[in-house]
């Protein structure tokens, strides 16, 4: 089985980014695929949302990759069928640290994640920041999904994150690629959402999935009890939303 490796990234925090690794992962899996997500933020908001009780397990991401735990103790399932967790918890935050002496440092998630092959996509929610983590992100993704907001600093935000991309596209990971924009908290009534999403759309083309992402209650309130949005409310909009997502993901891929 060919596995698909997508990170989900942006720098900017409060774009979307945790609630679509999570629910791009629990629709994939809802479809059939046996689905990855892998925790790669310390904060440990897409472990949260899954369902994990951090202060309960005994060991995460952190673990397994500094060599310390195998994957199969590390690994959890979650409450959707065919979706499994790689959880981290606030160890994680030194995990830059314990990689900055090592001649493999940008690759040690790649490395790890080469003996895992029971999987067709893993899902990566990266860290909102630049660094070690994220690096090791984009260094060990095939592709990589921009969700953002509609508002006029993410469109700066998005030209800072390009040139990261092929920064990292150049030097360590010739094969990255981005699989597209995800368009998040959309409000069409607003004016201001409406002329940053027609200028989102007009500047990226066919890299801006069709997809839209409504701004809902709902879906902020699935992570407090522990559940993707299409388990928490299956029929709600942004439910559908996010499998109309995954199912352009899977066409795209």
């Amino acid at each position: 089985m060919q596995c698909k490796i997508i990170a989900i990234v942006n720098q900017k925090g409060g774009v979307g980014k945790t609630t679509s690794a999570v629910n791009l992962a629990a629709a994939l899996a809802q479809m059939g695929h046996k689905t990855l997500l892998i925790d790669m933020d310390p904060q440990g908001n897409a472990t949260t949302g899954s369902g994990i009780d951090k202060s309960k397990i005994d060991g995460s991401i952190y673990e397994f990759l500094l060599g310390e735990l195998p994957f199969y103790e590390v690994v959890k399932p979650t409450c959707i069928e065919n979706l499994d967790i790689l959880p981290a918890t606030l160890d994680l935050a030194a995990a830059s640290v314990d990689f900055a002496e090592l001649d493999n440092r940008e690759r040690i998630l790649k490395d790890m994640l080469g003996f895992i092959d029971k999987y067709k996509y893993m899902i990566i929610d990266t860290p909102p920041s630049l660094g070690l983590l994220p690096i090791n992100c984009l260094v060990a993704a095939d592709s990589v999904i921009i969700p953002m907001q509609c508002e006029f600093y993410a469109l700066e935000g998005l030209a800072q994150l390009e040139h990261t991309i092929k920064l990292i596209k150049k030097s360590l990971n010739p094969n990255l690629d981005l699989l597209g924009i995800l368009l998040t908290m959309v409000d069409s009534r607003a004016r201001l959402f409406r002329d940053v999403m027609q200028n989102i759309r007009a500047t990226y083309g066919k890299k801006v999935f069709k997809s839209e992402i409504p701004r809902a209650v709902r879906l902020a309130e699935a992570p407090s009890f522990g559940e993707p949005i299409m388990k928490f409310d299956p029929k709600h909009k942004a439910a559908r939303a996010y499998m109309e997502f995954a199912k352009e993901v899977v066409k795209r891929c």
